[in-house]
């Protein structure tokens, strides 16, 4: 039951989005779901909420609202405190997850978005990039997880939401390029791991299709190559 003084402002195709809404589901925390529909209008309520930014998601809490997924999460954990935490308890473990999550932002993703909107030359090298990344995964997979199901160990935890939200456009990825991103040969902890993420509980309902993202990722890649084309001959233009 979704309890009117928790909102969530989002889009179903985001990966940040998805990890708001997997942490209130591990938190069992109702929560009232508002679709955004950036591509055409941003709503008033997301324009106040998130002036900053002026993007998703966005956790309304009362009247106050956070932004910023990673954030967020941590603002969940910290105040629903009755549900397991999802960030570590031991000091060390805690940085360690930080580290993993802030990598996954500012590293993997990028370079998983470059392979999607990319022109072909750049999408070569950033198709590597990623590849190199779900390596560096899979170590730390084996390190974080000490044997067990989850990076967070027996249940699923803050790096789990950070990698597992970009799960199903890793498989989008897949299918554009052909290209086995995760494989029981090459990464066989972390493809076990994406079955046992992606038919938890708490992520079932909110696991994107992946036919329909694609197709979504074929209008992102129209829109960005016109742009791009657009910019360059702005440029031919005014030089």
């Amino acid at each position: 039951m979704a309890d009117s003084n928790v909102k969530v402002l989002g889009t179903w195709a985001s990966p940040f989005v998805m990890r708001v809404r997997i942490a209130l589901h591990l938190k069992s925390v109702g929560y009232e779901y508002v679709e955004e529909n950036l591509l055409e209008a941003k709503s008033e309520l997301l324009l106040k909420s998130n002036p900053v930014h002026k993007k998703v998601p966005v956790l309304i809490h009362g009247d106050k609202p956070v932004c910023e997924s990673l954030i967020i999460v941590h603002y969940i954990d910290e105040v629903w405190t009755s549900a397991p935490s999802i960030l570590p308890s031991d000091p060390y473990d805690r940085a360690e997850s930080r580290f993993w999550a802030a990598y996954v932002d500012d590293k993997f993703f990028p370079a998983l978005r470059r392979v999607l909107v990319s022109t072909e030359e750049a999408r070569k090298a950033a198709l590597a990039e990623l590849l190199e990344g779900v390596v560096l995964l899979e170590e730390a997979f084996r390190k974080l997880s000490k044997g067990k199901a989850f990076f967070g160990g027996d249940n699923l935890g803050y790096v789990d939401l950070a990698v597992g939200s970009l799960l199903a456009w890793i498989k989008v990825i897949e299918k554009f390029t052909e290209t086995e991103a995760l494989s029981e040969a090459k990464t066989p902890s972390l493809a076990a791991w994406a079955d046992c993420f992606s038919s938890h509980a708490a992520v079932k309902d909110v696991f994107p299709n992946v036919d329909k993202l694609a197709d979504f990722g074929l209008k992102l890649r129209a829109k960005f190559s016109k742009a791009a084309a657009a910019a360059a001959a702005t440029t031919t233009t005014t030089n």
